[in-house]
């Protein structure tokens, strides 16, 4: 019998690249998602149709990964699955047709939400519902590092996963404290807006895969794996000494996940009470330390390309003093992030669109 099952793409509010460090996040699921309509089969074969794309099928008898295979749907499939099978749940085959309004390669977390898709429907025709939301993101994450060559944290399958507004904190990330927080922006007189900067994520995984490097080559001088657990006040007794010894950009990334990480509280705790000027400015400071500090604006590799800053160039100017703007994800291509008066949505998706061409806003809204 065919059913029907939706996971959402995702938003960052704050948080960004402190989820891999084990920091806190604020994050989003939004009203865009990928859908599919799926019936099981007892071939033990994934078959899956996606609109605009080749169809893919899997083989569940090979859950090994492969490096040909790094980047593809076929990955996130064979990877999903055998996380569910490390978990001790079961698998079967099932065809499956799929939609998506998730923009793909937007920062949105397309591959998230297919992960959580895919892990969605095995568990309700193989595991009886068992796993849980926490547990399909986690299985996500697994599929997505070691079958997909993405060295991502885990804010993104959380975000799809649970949806809603959340807080999320990662210290021990077998059992993330999660936080729902109720709360629309436009009850504030805003608008969340993502701005396409028609920047490609392409050849960038090297420049992605630096920063939680970077970050963890701070945390083993003080022998920690993580940022998390390194005292941040011993950090900043050693700064000199650790620009000597790793460079001005090791240091200078440690220095935004301590700060990021505590903002991400306190813009939780902004929404909570209902201080949204304070949370603005919070989300402007989250751009700024992204921008000087973690530098994932420009790729280092690709220093021509510019579109991600002068994209919030561009948003700030025409907000003139109103909102935020920040990057938006993991950076250095893709999307932006805004907060829009809600009297100025036209008059700020014309100036966007001006430069950025037709269909470059995309304003969303909180899933619930």
């Amino acid at each position: 019998m065919t059913k029907n099952y939706r996971a959402p793409g995702r938003t960052e509010l704050g948080g960004n690249h402190t989820d891999h460090q084990h920091g806190k996040v604020l994050a989003a699921g939004i009203d865009l998602f990928i859908t599919a309509e799926a019936a099981p089969t007892e071939n033990g074969i994934v078959k899956i149709s996606s609109e605009g794309y080749p169809d893919i099928q899997v083989d569940l008898n090979d859950l090994r990964p492969s490096e040909a295979e790094y980047g593809t749907s076929l990955a996130l499939v064979r990877g999903v699955a055998a996380g569910i099978r490390n978990a001790g749940g079961n698998t079967g085959g099932f065809s499956a047709k799929l939609k998506s309004d998730v923009l793909s390669g937007s920062g949105l977390s397309s591959s998230a939400a297919y992960e959580v898709l895919i892990g969605r429907i095995f568990n309700d025709m193989y595991c009886g519902g068992k796993l849980t939301d926490v547990q399909i993101a986690q299985i996500g994450q697994y599929a997505e590092n070691v079958f997909f060559g993405k060295p991502c944290g885990l804010m993104d399958q959380m975000a799809c996963s649970v949806g809603n507004i959340i807080a999320i904190d990662f210290k021990d990330p077998a059992k993330p404290v999660i936080e729902r927080i109720d709360c629309r922006f436009e009850d504030y007189g805003y608008a969340l807006c993502i701005i396409d900067t028609h920047s490609e994520h392409a050849d960038l995984t090297d420049e992605y895969a630096a920063i939680p490097a970077e970050m963890k080559q701070i945390a083993a001088h003080f022998g920690k794996e993580v940022l998390r657990d390194v005292d941040p006040d011993e950090f900043a007794r050693n700064k000199t000494k650790l620009k000597v010894l790793y460079g001005d950009r090791p240091v200078k990334r440690a220095e935004h996940f301590f700060a990021e990480t505590e903002r991400a509280q306190l813009m939780a705790d902004a929404l909570k009470e209902g201080r949204f000027t304070d949370y603005l400015r919070l989300v402007n400071e989250s751009g700024r330390s992204s921008e000087e500090l973690l530098q994932n604006i420009v790729p280092a590799s690709h220093p021509e390309n510019t579109a991600v800053k002068d994209s919030i160039a561009l948003a700030r100017k025409t907000l003139s003093g109103r909102g935020a703007a920040r990057v938006h994800g993991g950076g250095f291509a893709g999307t932006i992030q805004a907060y829009v008066p809600l009297d100025e949505k036209e008059h700020f998706r014309e100036e966007m669109e001006k430069v950025l061409g037709a269909g470059s806003c995309h304003y969303l809204s909180v899933s619930r």
